[in-house]
C-alpha cells in the first residue's frame, strides 16, 4: 500500500482570529471498511414495505418485478446496498413467518399492534423479501421472533431457506415454488428485548438467547450462521457487559447496538421546520455516536481482545415528529439528515475495526429513507445522495484520523465540533477523504498537505438553506454536485468547504 501522509488545517473563513483545525492522516490503517456498514433497513411499518417497496403484482400503474416497485430496485442497486434488515424492529417480535408463505389468498392477517393497529394480508412474506434481495444484490438479514415466538419456530426458518433440501421444511420451500436454498447468513435473535421484544432482563436475554443459537444450524460447510444478539439501548453499557459475559464467544457473531438522533422523545420537532437549537440538539446526539460506540467497543475488547465479534449498529438514524396527514413515522429528509449521515458513517469508518455492520432506519418512507414515494412518483433524498457518495469507502483500507485543535460550532455556552472526517484507500491505492462541516452558517477554508501525487477531484452535496429538501414536485432540488472548490500547489490543496455541506474528494 501507498504511504500517505495527509494534514487538513481548517481556517474559520469569518472568524477575526486565526482557528487551525488539523486531521492527519497517514497509511498506518490496516482495518478494512466492510461494506455492510452501508446496509439498511425494512420494517413492516407505515409505507415502507405496502405502498413502499411492495405495490402487489396486480399493479397496472407502477411498473414492478413480482409486486416490488422497479424504481426502488434500481435506486438500490445503484445505492450498492450491501445488506437489508427485515421484518423488524418491533415487528419482528410479533411475526410469525409461517404466515407470510404459501398461496398469497390463503395467508391469515395480522393486527400490527406496534405501528397503528392496521390489518396487513402477509401478501409481503419471506420469498417476496429474500428474492428482492437478489435482485438488488444485498445480502439478508432475517430478524427472528423471540419476543412472542419459540425456538422450533426459529430454527424451521433457517431450515425452510437454508436447507438443500430433503428435509421437512426445504420441501415445503419447493413446494412453495423456490428450489434452491437463498443461504441466508445474517440472523438477528430477537430485537430490542430491553424493551418491546419482551422487557427482559440482560441476564434472562442472555440464557434465552444462548438456547436459540443452539438450535440455529445451517447444514454448510463452507459458511456459518452470523448470529447477531439483540444489543444496548444507547447508553445501557451493563447490557453489553452482560451479553458479552454470559454468551461464550463461540455462539455469537454480532452484538447490536440502536441509537437515534432525537431532540426529546416527548417532543421530536418538526421534520421541516427546525431552529438552530433544535439543530444544534441534533448534532449532538448524531455525534453522540462516537462515544457509544467507543464504549461499547471497549467493554466487547474486555471479553473478546481478538474483535472477532462484530459491533452492529443496526438501527440509527433521525427521528421527528410524523406531520399530521401522513402515515406512521413519515418524514421528510433535509440537509439536516445530509450532516446525519456525514457523520455518523465517518464515525463507522474510523471504528471499522469493531463496527462491521450498520443499518439506516428506514429505507423507504420511514424515519432517515434514502427513497420517498406517492404513488407511481419516487424521489431519492439527501441521505441517498450522502450513502451513494460515500460508498467509494466500501471494501477500501480505512486510514487513521486524528484531530486536534477542532473549530466548533457553538450555541450558546455549548459546542461541538464543525469538521468531521474519515479516510481510506482502495487495493489500487486510491485515496477517498470525507469531510462535513456542520456549521450552520460558516464556510471554512481546508489546506490539506498530501504525501501523494496525483489528480483530484469532487462531489459536494449541499443546498441553500438547511431545511431545504427534494420534494415530488421538485425531486432533484438537492443532488450531488462536481466540487471545484480547491487549489493545488506543490503538495498543498487548499479547499472551501461551505456550512452544512458534504465533500468527497478522491486522488488518483
Amino acid at each position: 500500500m501507498k504511504k500517505i501522509l495527509l494534514t487538513l488545517c481548517v481556517f474559520g473563513a469569518i472568524l477575526s482570529t486565526q482557528a487551525q483545525t488539523t486531521v492527519a492522516i497517514n497509511s498506518s490503517g490496516e482495518h478494512v471498511i466492510n461494506p455492510n456498514i452501508y446496509g439498511h433497513f425494512a420494517e413492516h411499518l407505515g409505507r415502507c414495505i405496502y405502498g413502499g417497496f411492495y405495490v402487489g403484482e396486480d399493479n397496472q400503474v407502477i411498473p414492478n418485478v413480482a409486486g416490488v416497485r422497479t424504481d426502488v430496485i434500481e435506486a438500490l442497486k445503484d445505492l450498492k446496498v450491501p445488506v437489508l434488515r427485515w421484518p423488524g424492529g418491533c415487528f419482528a417480535d410479533t411475526y410469525h413467518w409461517m404466515d407470510g408463505i404459501g398461496p398469497k389468498d390463503q395467508r391469515p392477517s395480522i393486527v400490527n399492534q406496534w405501528w397503528g393497529g392496521y390489518i396487513e394480508d402477509n401478501s409481503y412474506g419471506t420469498h417476496d423479501f429474500l428474492n428482492m434481495c437478489e435482485a438488488i444484490g444485498a445480502e439478508p438479514y432475517l430478524a427472528g421472533n423471540v419476543g412472542s415466538g419459540l425456538v422450533k419456530e426459529l430454527a424451521d426458518w433457517v431450515q425452510y431457506v437454508n436447507h438443500p433440501g430433503g428435509s421437512p421444511m426445504s420441501d415445503l420451500r419447493i413446494e412453495n415454488g423456490r428450489k434452491d436454498p437463498w443461504n441466508v447468513k445474517y440472523w438477528g435473535v430477537g430485537n430490542e428485548m430491553w424493551g418491546c421484544g419482551g422487557n427482559m432482563k440482560p441476564e434472562f436475554y442472555a440464557n434465552l438467547y444462548r438456547q436459540y443459537a443452539t438450535f440455529m444450524t445451517d447444514w454448510s460447510n463452507s459458511s456459518r450462521l452470523f448470529r447477531i444478539a439483540s444489543g444496548a439501548n444507547e447508553w445501557d453499557f451493563n447490557w453489553t457487559e452482560v451479553l458479552m459475559r454470559d454468551i461464550p464467544n463461540h455462539m455469537i457473531e454480532g452484538v447490536a447496538l440502536h441509537n437515534y438522533a432525537v431532540i426529546e422523545w416527548s417532543d421530536k420537532g418538526s421534520d421541516t421546520e427546525f431552529t438552530t437549537d433544535q439543530y444544534f440538539q441534533t448534532m449532538v446526539d448524531a455525534i453522540d455516536m462516537e462515544e457509544l460506540v467507543t464504549r461499547h467497543s471497549a467493554i466487547m475488547d474486555k471479553y473478546d481482545p481478538e474483535k472477532k465479534i462484530a459491533l452492529v449498529v443496526d438501527e440509527w438514524g433521525g427521528w421527528y415528529d410524523t406531520p399530521k396527514g401522513q402515515s406512521a413515522l413519515y418524514q421528510q429528509n433535509t440537509m439536516r439528515d445530509a450532516m446525519i449521515a456525514g457523520i455518523t458513517l465517518n464515525i463507522f469508518h474510523n471504528h471499522a475495526d469493531r463496527v462491521r455492520m450498520a443499518n439506516l432506519a428506514q429505507t423507504v418512507n420511514v424515519l432517515q429513507a434514502v427513497i420517498l414515494t406517492d404513488e407511481e412518483k419516487m424521489l431519492l433524498t439527501p441521505t441517498y445522495h450522502v450513502m451513494k457518495m460515500y460508498n467509494v469507502h466500501q471494501s477500501a483500507t480505512m486510514l487513521p484520523v486524528e484531530i486536534s485543535d477542532m473549530l466548533y460550532f457553538e450555541n450558546g455556552e455549548d459546542k461541538l465540533p464543525a469538521i468531521s472526517a474519515s479516510a481510506s484507500q482502495t487495493e489500487s491505492g486510491e485515496a477517498n477523504i470525507s469531510l462535513v462541516n456542520i456549521h450552520p452558517e460558516k464556510s471554512h477554508e481546508v489546506t490539506l498537505e498530501l504525501g501523494l501525487n496525483g489528480k483530484i477531484t469532487g462531489q459536494i452535496l449541499s443546498s441553500g438553506k438547511l431545511q431545504d429538501y427534494n420534494s415530488f414536485d421538485n425531486p432533484t432540488k438537492i443532488t450531488p454536485k462536481e466540487f471545484k472548490e480547491f487549489k493545488k500547489k506543490g503538495n498543498k490543496v487548499t479547499v472551501k468547504l461551505p456550512a452544512y455541506s458534504v465533500v468527497v474528494l478522491n486522488v488518483k
